[in-house]
């Protein structure tokens, strides 16, 4: 291991563990790195021409940073200049080396989705905590939130992302995704996501969120219109 310099090291007298300290230092313990790191291996660059690759774990961290703290390519660029946690989480040592850019973690993130690893890593990462023991209870919490992306039709085909749309969520109108997850009421782990445009109704991703053994679902009242296929399994037991 490389000695830490200064700019790593700092000489605060005073510290606390802060919660997302906290929490990255846990997701450090239970997230099997090298298992998710062999999935993306072998489409990820060598760099056997141009600059010398960020190493595939260190991008991967960025990666669930994003999804964590719900952070866009440049605001997580920017998170890892200011927050220390997040820094020591990823391995960046700015004595040594910046932090990648957001055009690095863009490319790393189509990366991802051009060969549909997403999907694959949320199942090895749901493999994994069940074999640690967190089994999937009979009761699912269903939700969604927009992920707000850029509305500029500035690039080459002078368009917005055909993926995405514009939702009004209150009296405010937000232009990106949607992300629909279900949630183990035991154990509070997500074991489902559905990735849709925002203004896609909350109802209709609904069954892909289930995994079929709930006894409970619990959402709000954006899933009281349900589809009548949906109320028929599981009308007795849906709680808004």
């Amino acid at each position: 291991m490389k000695q830490m310099t200064l700019a790593a090291s700092g000489f605060e007298k005073h510290t606390k563990a802060t919660r997302r300290a906290q929490f990255l230092a846990e997701m450090e313990r239970v997230v099997p790195w090298a298992a998710l790191c062999a999935l993306i291996e072998p489409v990820y660059s060598r760099g056997t021409t141009g600059r010398p690759p960020v190493g595939l774990e260190r991008m991967l961290r960025i990666y669930f940073l994003q999804q964590w703290f719900n952070l866009s390519d440049p605001a997580v660029e920017e998170a890892l200049y200011d927050s220390t946690a997040m820094r020591s989480f990823v391995g960046i040592d700015l004595g040594r080396e910046p932090a990648p850019d957001e055009t690095t973690i863009l490319r790393f993130r189509h990366l991802l989705e051009s060969h549909d690893l997403g999907k694959r890593l949320f199942e090895e990462v749901g493999r994994h905590l069940q074999a640690q023991g967190l089994k999937v209870a009979t009761g699912t919490i269903v939700d969604a939130t927009i992920i707000s992306a850029p509305s500029s039709t500035k690039n080459k085909t002078g368009t917005r992302d055909p993926e995405m749309h514009q939702a009004k969520k209150g009296k405010q109108w937000h232009f990106g995704m949607k992300a629909h997850i279900g949630v183990d009421t035991k154990t509070k782990l997500i074991h489902s996501v559905v990735a849709t445009a925002a203004n896609v109704h909350d109802k209709h991703p609904l069954p892909r969120l289930l995994h079929g053994a709930e006894t409970r679902v619990y959402g709000d009242a954006q899933y009281a219109g349900q589809s009548e296929q949906i109320k028929a399994r599981y009308t007795q037991y849906f709680k808004v």
